[in-house]
């Protein structure tokens, strides 16, 4: 159980939004490096061919190490910006195909031979709807794009900013400011492996199996929580039970896996209001997010297998 893993630290409450850490139970087993570290060192992430295809992606890895793609991590170049539709775990020396979603609806045309990765992951609220489409089949290439592209234009709208190329990006660039003058009030500790985001009644944890890995993927994560946070600034915060709930739900929930995009299972979790998707390798959590869910985290996944309760 998630339980078993990972404990919650303290949390920290700033302005209404609450943030607990949470800490590895155990080391480990599991290496690799993310995406910016792995970009600064040879791997290159492209279109399929010259004219490109919006729901996937090339990643070629040179290097010797494998590479954690995050879910909902931002790519921006080529011919559009997209975001990872799962976390793929990319094998040393090896080429393969992942699944994306467009997040820069105006644009089809090269800016670059290949990406550059984007100064954030996707807020709770866009990865919880694509979480909610992709569902029944996390892996079918474009089945969650008319969600994410109307959690940018949805969020966009509300915060009245406006984008050429209707760029999910450029949201995070006009509120740059506010961003940044709440950053500092939600560092990353030493030995962190995960966190628990909490806006209201509204909850989102990400885990990842290496502190290492978690601090550097943290300020990514932390600018898509404080991007949801930003129009609920000073309201009422999130009561302590509401984290531990969203835990204890994912333990109870029903757990699938499949073959996923990369190395490793892809995992779908569904339970009473709690929905998550993961990545496991030889029944090692490596990367775990869940999101408090309004439709229960059952009506999107139709008739599926049954799922396993290994976990």
């Amino acid at each position: 159980m998630l339980r078993d893993l990972a404990q919650i630290g303290e949390p920290v409450e700033h302005r209404g939004i609450v943030v607990a850490p949470l800490f590895p139970h155990r080391d480990p087993v599991a290496a690799y490096v993310t995406l910016d570290e792995a970009l600064g060192a040879g791997l290159r992430i492209r279109e399929i061919d010259e004219a490109g295809a919006v729901p996937e992606l090339v990643v070629e890895n040179a290097l010797s190490e494998r590479v954690l793609l995050y879910d909902g991590e931002e790519l921006l170049g080529a011919k559009q910006n997209r975001i990872l539709n799962v976390s793929v775990l990319v094998e040393a020396k090896s080429s393969l195909r992942i699944p994306v979603s467009c997040v820069e609806q105006g644009r089809w045309s090269h800016r670059s031979p290949s990406f550059l990765p984007g100064s954030h992951i996707s807020h709770a609220e866009l990865r919880r709807r694509k979480a909610e489409a992709q569902a029944a089949q996390p892996l079918a290439r474009g089945v969650a794009q008319s969600e994410v592209w109307d959690a940018v234009r949805t969020m966009a709208s509300r915060m009245s900013v406006h984008s050429p190329t209707g760029a999910s990006s450029d949201l995070y660039r006009a509120r740059e400011h506010e961003l940044r003058a709440l950053e500092d009030a939600f560092p990353a500790h030493p030995g962190q492996c995960g966190a628990i985001l909490g806006i209201g009644l509204d909850t989102c944890l990400d885990l990842i199996s290496c502190p290492k890995a978690f601090a550097r993927l943290w300020p990514k994560l932390r600018a898509g929580y404080l991007l949801d946070a930003l129009e609920r600034l000073d309201g009422a915060p999130t009561p302590y039970g509401e984290l531990e709930g969203l835990v204890s739900s994912v333990g109870r929930a029903d757990w699938s896996r499949q073959p996923s995009a990369g190395l490793g299972e892809d995992v779908r979790i569904r339970g009473d209001r709690v929905i998550a998707t993961g990545l496991e390798l030889d029944a090692e959590l490596i990367q775990l997010s869940a999101f408090h869910s309004r439709d229960g985290g059952r009506r999107a996944f139709g008739r599926i297998a049954r799922p396993s309760r290994r976990h």
